[in-house]
């Protein structure tokens, strides 16, 4: 398969500029549409290298930026300090990945496969990814890697359209041990499509090349290939073919 290429998406809301990044490999063919939310320290290049890695499966992604053009953390203060607004502000933080998931489907770079639409994110991204789907985004699944799993009203879960799969590290510190149940109970109460995988040994951050800190947020390879192989397994049976287009 052709080499994914990276391209910069300029777009605004609410008067503010976002430059977002559209990840995909030339060619005629349309690909599934996956939106991408990363970890708080948002674009840059470690997410750019799992959008390639993605994309030359046969994806388009589309790298959301949730902070804004300006804003490109360089470190873990400033990250704190552009992901917490967001974190105490669920209703902007989903109007933000509804604006980029728009962006996504609106431009014209790259084919995109109708009614293939999915979402994922890192850490943070993994809680905004959850967020879009119980807003109500018409996604066919929506993946968590090591995300925390709160919500402010867990109703909102009856408004998630598709499957929902959170990838989490058994040993994270940074994922309250009670949002674990709180969220099953959460996704059985709405009859949701759900799965969490938990990873015995794994702590935040376990796709994270560049984490280490033992035993609070490290990179584990074997967890890692794990994780990204359930989403791509997930995310070929909600996007094989619908067996009543095949008929006839």
């Amino acid at each position: 398969m052709s080499k994914a290429i990276v391209e910069s998406l300029v777009y605004h809301h609410a008067g503010k500029a976002y430059e977002s990044r559209l990840v995909y490999a030339p060619g005629a063919e349309a690909k599934p549409a996956l939106l991408m939310a990363p970890n708080w320290m948002g674009i840059g290049e470690g997410a750019e290298r799992i959008a390639r890695e993605v994309a030359e499966k046969g994806y388009v992604v589309l790298i959301a930026d949730l902070y804004g053009q300006s804003v490109r953390p360089t470190n873990a203060d400033e990250a704190g300090a552009a992901m917490m607004p967001l974190k105490n502000d669920r209703a902007e933080l989903r109007k933000r990945m509804h604006a980029a998931l728009a962006q996504l489907l609106g431009q014209s770079k790259a084919l995109l496969a109708p009614g293939k639409v999915a979402a994922f994110g890192f850490c943070f991204g993994g809680c905004c990814a959850l967020e879009l789907a119980r807003s109500g985004a018409d996604l066919k699944a929506t993946v968590s890697f090591h995300g925390t799993l709160d919500t402010p009203d867990s109703a909102d879960a009856g408004n998630i359209k598709g499957s929902v799969l959170v990838l989490h590290g058994a040993s994270d510190p940074l994922v309250p041990r009670e949002q674990l149940p709180a969220f099953e109970q959460e996704m059985n109460a709405a009859k949701v499509d759900w799965q969490l995988v938990s990873y015995g040994g794994a702590v935040h951050s376990f796709t994270d090349p560049a984490a280490n800190v033992p035993g609070k947020m490290q990179f584990d390879w074997r967890t890692s290939q794990r994780a990204f192989k359930a989403m791509h397994n997930l995310l070929e049976e909600v996007f094989k073919p619908d067996p009543a287009s095949l008929a006839g």
